[in-house]
């Protein structure tokens, strides 16, 4: 069961983990939990849009953009609060 995915250096604990091939290039969609206190480094990672990503237990790593992100909760600024993101990256093309 996969339950670490890496961005660039950020380790992420993960809730879901599915993966596929879409015309040859990885396809993982993930769900995660991320606190208010993780809140501003994640958010600011995510926008990076673009990542080294790293699986760990599966020896796989690709260079993946963002397909499709959602979040359970938008303002993470509020003490004690916890969201529930969902993530799709799509391997890029060489």
């Amino acid at each position: 069961m996969v339950s670490t995915m890496i961005l660039d250096d950020r380790a992420i604990q993960l809730s879901s983990y599915e993966e596929e091939k879409l015309d040859g290039l990885y396809k993982v969609s993930v769900v995660f939990n991320v606190t208010s206190e993780e809140y501003h480094d994640i958010s600011t990672l995510l926008y990076r849009g673009t990542f080294e990503v790293q699986i760990p237990v599966k020896d796989l790593r690709f260079r993946g953009t963002i397909y499709n992100y959602s979040t359970s909760i938008t303002n993470l600024y509020k003490k004690d609060q916890v969201g529930e993101y969902k993530l799709t990256l799509l391997e890029e093309k060489d």
